[in-house]
């Protein structure tokens, strides 16, 4: 017997954010669209984006240091991978970061540092240290959001590195593109990630899918494999979701072993606090958005719409103000590369991130 198709109607809050597309074309560039404070979270991008980075309950860092292998420690570099992959509330966005904006965050011996450093278009790059763990990494991320139609997708470009100095090597690899669909609304990642070492010769291929608009057995699913690159022999099969389990299973043997338990990852996850406010910058990011992330929480919506027009007029203040004396910024902690085969590329001034003012309980 046939099932009749069931009818599909979008929650109300999902009508009241599609309805902010409807004067927007198929195929558009979002990278300059502006939410009213009420589809807004009461952070900035940039804490996202440090959040990925500096909070969760395993630490993977740890363990991508000290296993005792070169292919133990690349199997931890693909879970610490996954774990970056974090998934937003429908409906809603943190504020877009205004050019120079900063956050500088620590975690025990982690300590991480982002500047936006670009804004037209948004870029934005993060350096950490590990003084303990002799560990670095450095991102650089430049999101570029369309709209098509019943759906937005999110290519995040720019690099990606990891390096774990004690043992000379370094893990290069890229983001998945965020989907956000309306009907019915859910959010998820799709596409391929790359992770390799040169110095090992290790490599993995990572492919993020999603399911058809009436399934779910797909939805938040990773797959791929980890092979040697001179041979291109297989060594180990990735699969399972972001949001739950991941599992590797031995090519040799068919032993199978859990490698990410989201679970482990955000239990227990602690909110940042202030030590020491005299030391925290004018450009951190809860310094520029407190009195719009003040009035999202008291739900004062006209106010927090004003605030939030102000942060940006400043913005085209300061800018009209360099123009008219013929200057150009200039990130004051990465220098910044841009071209059409590589993206952007941003490089650290700094050899080592500075423990911060605000700090992560551990």
């Amino acid at each position: 017997m046939e099932m009749p198709m069931p009818i599909i109607k979008a929650p109300n809050f999902a009508r009241r954010f599609l309805s902010l597309f409807k004067n927007v074309r198929p195929g558009s560039d979002l990278t300059n669209f502006q939410l009213p404070p009420q589809f807004n979270i009461p952070k900035s991008q940039l804490q996202c984006f440090g959040e990925s980075a500096y909070l969760f309950g395993k630490d993977f860092l740890y363990q991508c240091n000290n296993a005792g292998s070169p292919l133990e420690r690349f199997i931890s570099v693909v879970a610490w991978s996954i774990s970056t992959t974090r998934a937003p509330a429908f409906g809603v966005s943190p504020y877009s970061p205004v050019l120079g904006e900063t956050h500088h965050v620590s975690r025990g011996s982690l300590n991480v540092l982002i500047e936006q450093v670009s804004d037209h278009p948004p870029v934005a790059a993060l350096h950490a240290t590990d003084d303990k763990e002799n560990i670095e990494f450095i991102w650089c991320q430049h999101p570029v959001p369309k709209f098509h139609g019943t759906r937005v997708e999110a290519e995040v470009l720019g690099k990606r590195q990891l390096k774990l100095l004690n043992h000379g090597e370094t893990y290069m690899m890229n983001s998945p593109k965020l989907i956000v669909k309306f009907l019915p609304p859910r959010i998820d990642w799709i596409g391929d990630v790359n992770i390799c070492c040169q110095e090992t010769g290790l490599e993995a291929e990572l492919c993020y899918t999603t399911s058809s608009i009436f399934g779910c057995r797909g939805l938040h699913s990773v797959k791929g494999k980890i092979y040697q690159s001179s041979s291109m022999k297989t060594l180990y099969e990735v699969e399972g979701h972001w949001n739950s389990t991941v599992k590797v299973k031995d090519i040799n043997n068919g032993k199978e072993t859990i490698i990410y338990d989201a679970k482990e990852v955000f239990s227990e996850l602690k909110t940042p606090v202030v030590e020491n406010l005299q030391r925290i910058w004018p450009t951190e990011s809860a310094a520029v958005w407190s009195e719009v992330s003040n009035s999202i929480l008291s739900k004062n919506w006209s106010k927090a719409r004003d605030e939030k027009s102000s942060v940006e007029d400043n913005q085209r203040k300061l800018a009209k103000e360099r123009n008219s004396k013929g200057e150009t910024w200039v990130p004051k902690l990465f220098t910044v590369s841009y071209s059409k085969e590589d993206d952007w590329d941003c490089s650290p001034i700094q050899e080592r991130v500075p423990p911060a003012p605000i700090v992560v309980p551990i």
